[in-house]
């Protein structure tokens, strides 16, 4: 099957030009001006800008959490991000502790193989971390090229490791290769403030927010920055969204530590005064919460600074339903946010059209980054000869209104309905096929494919 994309302005992480584009065995065969090759379909992307399928690095799709599910499975999960222009997520699989971590990875896979449009990996989630574990970590990352491991600092009896464990753990992957990503809140400082306005009843989705102050989230990351700089284990702190965690990697920076930032779209978009609406607040509960507009100033200039190098999503969505599990107890709201398909789409129209970022800084953070720091570039992130054909096919220039009416996420409500976006993705390429043709789906389900990463020594 080969492809010929005409007449397409061509970006980059750090490039603007005009070219065709020629695919031929799911890979980017040649570029160049007037190409004339003999294709099996042919696109015309006049007027269109055409950019690296994007990279979602933090997803959550049928997880398990606080008694129920995430509501995406990995096939309406993966679709939704597709047509959203995100080509390829990085999913968690959260070891159950007491039990191995090749238990977990082969529950995730019962979920996920053959049942996704877009491609996909895995971080590990480690939550006990041991002697068996330590032989395991080695096996995932030789075998198997899941090279990154996740720490929770948070949510003790479940996900949380210890300081000792973290240590232990890090100077094992930083040995074999791999990267240690972080959840850097202050797990016991959380569980004292939810306890304290549970018992003053206070229990609205208000305090889950007051319960999470940006404190709890300096002082884990700065904490994790020092345990990184003492193993020398390459570090990427997930969903940052304050200031005060980001001036904890600033002064990371300072002794020349080079640590890796994702934040996510919803804490560059919405704040904390969404909180307040009664219990309608509970659509925007996760953890960590939204931010103030202070916050967000802050992580706009990180990522023009180069402080934040990865935007993701964290998307992890639940149903109106499931929501109100939690309607006489925040604490037991379902914490997620629904994201993956507006993350693109978004970001150019918040970012790029209102000149906040370049369109090059935009491709760095949505694709290139995180394609790079998880050890899949270039075959992921760039567009090059030689590299997945994982294209978007862009207008930049047309109009339309997020709501839970139009999108394809599995969720009963949007946590943008009614946003006027400037900006469409039009055509989806996945390994030179055209998987998504103006919103009409031409694949089946299991077209996405497991992808194993490199050791991330080899590319960071």
């Amino acid at each position: 099957m080969s492809l010929l994309i005409r007449n397409g302005h061509i970006i980059t992480a750090s490039d603007s030009y005009h070219a065709d584009i020629y695919i031929e065995n799911e890979r980017i065969h040649s570029i160049g001006e007037n190409l004339n090759e003999d294709a099996d379909e042919i696109i015309d992307a006049s007027g269109k800008v055409i950019f690296p399928g994007g990279i979602d690095p933090h997803v959550h799709l049928d997880m398990p959490f606080m008694g129920t599910f995430s509501s995406d499975d990995y096939a309406s999960g993966t679709l939704a991000a597709l047509h959203g222009g995100t080509t390829m997520v990085i999913d968690f699989i959260l070891q159950t502790q007491g039990k191995s971590l090749y238990d977990a990875l082969k529950t995730w896979r019962g979920r996920s193989d053959n049942n996704c449009f877009g491609d996909y990996s895995f971080h590990m989630a480690v939550t006990d971390f041991n002697e068996n574990t330590r032989k395991e970590v080695r096996e995932l990352i030789n075998k198997e090229g899941i090279t990154s491991f996740k720490t929770f600092m948070a949510y003790k009896g479940a996900l949380m490791i210890d300081d000792g464990q973290m240590v232990q753990l890090m100077q094992e992957v930083r040995d074999q290769g791999g990267m240690v990503t972080v959840h850097a809140t202050n797990g016991d400082i959380i569980d004292s403030l939810i306890a304290q306005h549970k018992s003053e009843g206070k229990l609205s989705p208000l305090y889950h927010y007051l319960s999470q102050p940006e404190i709890t989230e300096a002082e884990a990351s700065g904490r994790f920055c020092d345990m990184a700089d003492y193993t020398g284990v390459p570090a990427y702190i997930v969903h940052l969204t304050c200031e005060g965690a980001l001036n904890a990697t600033r002064r990371a920076g300072k002794r020349n530590q080079k640590i890796f930032v994702e934040t996510c779209i919803q804490y560059l978009l919405l704040d904390a005064s969404l909180y307040e609406k009664d219990f309608e607040g509970a659509k925007w509960v996760m953890s960590p919460p939204l931010r103030e507009k202070k916050d967000q100033e802050a992580l706009w200039a990180g990522l023009n600074q180069g402080l934040v190098q990865v935007l993701g999503t964290d998307h992890c969505p639940f149903n109106w339903e499931q929501k109100l599990l939690g309607k006489d107890d925040f604490s037991k709201i379902p914490n997620g946010h629904p994201a993956i398909e507006h993350r693109m789409e978004l970001l150019y129209s918040e970012g790029v059209n209102k000149g906040r970022i370049s369109q090059n800084k935009f491709v760095e953070v949505t694709s290139t980054n995180a394609a790079k720091i998880f050890g899949m570039h270039p075959r992921k992130g760039c567009i090059s000869v030689g590299s997945d054909a994982d294209l978007v096919i862009f207008d930049p220039n047309e109009e339309h209104t997020i709501s839970v009416d139009n999108h394809h996420m599995n969720v009963d409500y949007s946590g943008y309905e009614g946003w006027e976006v400037k900006g469409k993705c039009k055509h989806i390429i996945l390994r030179g096929k055209h998987v998504i043709d103006n919103g009409i789906v031409k694949i089946e389900k299991g077209y996405g494919q497991f992808i194993k990463r490199d050791k991330v020594s080899k590319v960071v």
